[in-house]
């Protein structure tokens, strides 16, 4: 049975979700079909990619992942369907899919050529519920596009690196329900740089000279824990998917506060990693 995925920014209060979810089952009664969000913050496609990526391989092979995301077609926003690690996303050109694509090369790009066979003012459900059902028939994207070799790129995907190499400059990517801030700054990226020099990583007027491995690691066990006041206190993780996060301990949006608002950081807020040189 075919798997077909959902990430839009369509909320859950409007017909949209509930419309493509069943423009699909009129085309395919026997498809499975998955919501991995539809809380993305409107056309934030760093958002998106970062979801998407994150949650795409734990699917198995074959699966389609339909994402509405500024999806408006127009001469400078042009559909695309992608077949990557032997999964198949259908989306706009506007950079969603390079943060994959930058870590895995695609098989085969082509840009989605049948908008003259079908008349649409809501592309999501009319192009790409067409071109996702085609695929889950055992469809060949040649039928519903043209090869294509290249994709728009997301801007600030990759940090910048100082001439001296003793300083990255990332950017805040996501921000997750709990207020952490994710930057573009990756695990690998930071060690290849790093080479175990001492560093101090810097956002807004907030710092920190230690990368934990994992959010409890700032508590110390030994002390009573009635005494330890950790909650609400600030530290830097690599987080579950490798990006280097800064956190709130315990963060409750709604109560204790999260990184985003305790440190007035938000998405495209620079990041910066200092590294002190022996």
């Amino acid at each position: 049975m075919a798997i077909i995925t959902l990430t839009t920014d369509f909320g859950e209060k409007d017909h949209f979700a509930g419309a493509i979810k069943g423009a699909i089952y009129s085309e395919l009664e026997e498809v499975r079909i998955v919501d991995i969000s539809h809380s993305i913050s409107p056309f934030n496609i760093s958002e998106a990619a970062y979801i998407i990526q994150n949650a795409y391989s734990s699917f198995p092979k074959g699966t389609i992942h339909l994402i509405g995301i500024d999806s408006e077609l127009s001469p400078e926003n042009k559909h695309i369907a992608i077949k990557l690690d032997d999964h198949y996303f259908i989306c706009a050109n506007n950079g969603i899919m390079s943060m994959i694509c930058n870590d895995i090369a695609a098989e085969k790009i082509v840009e989605i050529n049948i908008h003259d066979k079908v008349e649409t003012n809501f592309p999501v459900l009319d192009i790409f519920v067409k071109v996702a059902c085609h695929i889950a028939r055992g469809g060949t994207l040649d039928v519903v596009g043209k090869v294509i070799n290249t994709i728009k790129p997301i801007k600030n995907l990759v940090p910048f690196i100082n001439d001296e190499h003793n300083q990255i400059i990332g950017s805040v990517i996501y921000i997750d329900n709990y207020g952490n801030v994710v930057t573009n700054i990756k695990r690998k990226f930071f060690e290849n740089v790093q080479k175990t020099r001492p560093y101090e990583v810097s956002a807004r007027n907030y710092k920190f000279e230690k990368i934990h491995n994992k959010y409890s690691d700032i508590i110390d066990f030994d002390i009573e824990e009635s005494k330890r006041n950790v909650d609400g206190k600030g530290l830097v993780v690599f987080n579950s998917s490798g990006y280097l996060e800064i956190a709130v301990y315990k963060s409750n949006c709604t109560s204790v506060g999260g990184a985003s608002t305790l440190m007035g950081l938000k998405t495209m807020d620079t990041v910066t990693v200092n590294f002190i040189n022996p």
